[in-house]
């Protein structure tokens, strides 16, 4: 066993001259063991709120979405949708067609991203189980019908129960400047509002859900689409990614989840990013307790290091005592706290124990524990460790 590593063994076990240097041991301890269980349990808390963001996306968004790689409209090739559908990996296809409409109900008009949808995505889509009014139904016989977000609905009005029909206008083709007022100039389609949805707030203040057929025949474009949904029979992974944009060829565009939505997925990151750094902060400043207590120690010792030197002892020899004592204190709090932060975590995720108020769609917090935010805990927290143990070893001896 390496010597200095053997003296700060026997060191901290040690009975001290004064009482006080135990009790600043422990408390730095016990400090480093609250931080690193604290950081692993908020972000597991955090993890649990990303996974139910995402969820709430997903619903909305596919798993895959397949565009034209100059973004623009684009009418899919026959044999590339059955390459897509007779792939065992995609459960299924669906044909959208998106465009900025404007919105006309009553006296209220609006802007708002108009997404028409194929038949197959009112089968597959998991829209119905987030309508907080109405059925999700995009025809009712000839009638088409339409989904509107809850935030636009509310501003414009809207109401499924209201036999009222929202009207879709868009610019026609070809138009030119209007001199009998700007209405001439625009093309419009009529819907029913059949349901209301939630899943976000940029989501339920800006979307409408229609027939692709309304769309295309706003849009003067008979078998226009703007992407192909993707749904995956098993989570997405880059090999399936990477497989179908080398099949798919040059001319088309694959976007799996965050690269649908990167300024959201950006922002959790960050915001992930952020807790972490203020966390690991708050450790940084309890670790300093180390410091004082192993500046009391080295005036305790100084006999024995005065010793040590006589029997040919460097002191960078001696420093490393000092390292080694203020190291193991804070790996015996990092040890406490990630027993008890993965504990807890594991407990919540399995059991919920901990409630979250009323009036909230879950239950109990989420927590989902990743192997990831233990890893860099632990990394953050024994770095810390070791160099304030380093800082106050370096001191005046």
């Amino acid at each position: 066993m390496n010597t200095a590593f053997h003296i700060a063994w026997r060191y901290l076990f040690a009975r001290k001259s004064h009482n006080v240097i135990n009790l600043i041991s422990a408390v730095s301890a016990t400090g480093m063991a609250i931080g690193a269980a604290a950081l692993i349990l908020i972000l597991s808390v955090y993890n649990g709120f990303d996974r139910i963001i995402e969820s709430n996306l997903s619903d909305l968004d596919p798993d895959i979405l397949v565009t034209s790689a100059d973004g623009r409209r684009f009418t899919p090739d026959a044999g590339l949708v059955e390459r897509l559908e007779s792939d065992g990996r995609i459960s299924s296809v669906c044909r959208v067609l998106e465009e900025n409409v404007l919105l006309v109900y009553g006296d209220k008009q609006g802007i708002a991203l108009a997404k028409g949808v194929d038949s197959l995505y009112e089968q597959v889509s998991p829209l119905a189980s987030h309508l907080t009014a109405g059925e999700f139904s995009l025809h009712f016989g000839d009638v088409p019908q339409a989904a509107v977000g809850v935030s636009l609905a509310h501003e414009m009005g809207i109401s499924p129960s209201f036999l009222d029909k929202l009207a879709l206008c868009y610019p026609r083709r070809g138009a030119g400047i209007p001199l009998a007022g700007l209405s001439s100039s625009l093309g419009s389609v009529s819907v029913k509002p059949s349901c209301l949805f939630s899943i976000n707030s940029q989501t339920d203040a800006g979307t409408v859900i229609v027939p692709i057929e309304t769309m295309r025949r706003l849009l003067d474009e008979p078998e226009a689409v703007s992407g192909l949904e993707l749904r995956t029979a098993a989570p997405a992974g880059r090999k399936l990614f990477r497989e179908l944009e080398s099949d798919l060829g040059p001319e088309y565009r694959l976007l799996d989840r965050r690269m649908q939505r990167p300024a959201i997925y950006k922002m959790m990151s960050y915001e992930k990013l952020a807790i972490y750094s203020i966390l690991i902060f708050v450790v940084m400043i309890v670790a300093f307790n180390i410091f004082g207590s192993l500046s009391m120690l080295k005036i305790e010792k100084s006999g024995d290091m005065q010793t040590l030197r006589a029997m040919g002892a460097d002191r960078k020899f001696t420093r490393r005592i000092f390292v080694y004592e203020g190291w193991l204190v804070s790996l015996a709090g990092l040890a406490a706290g990630l027993l008890t932060g993965v504990g807890a975590a594991l407990v919540q995720q399995h059991f919920g124990v901990v409630k979250m108020p009323r009036g909230f769609m879950i239950s109990a917090y989420p927590c989902v524990l990743e192997f990831g935010d233990v890893m860099l805990t632990a990394a953050g927290v024994a770095l810390i460790g070791f160099l304030i143990s380093l800082l106050a070893a370096s001191g005046r001896e």
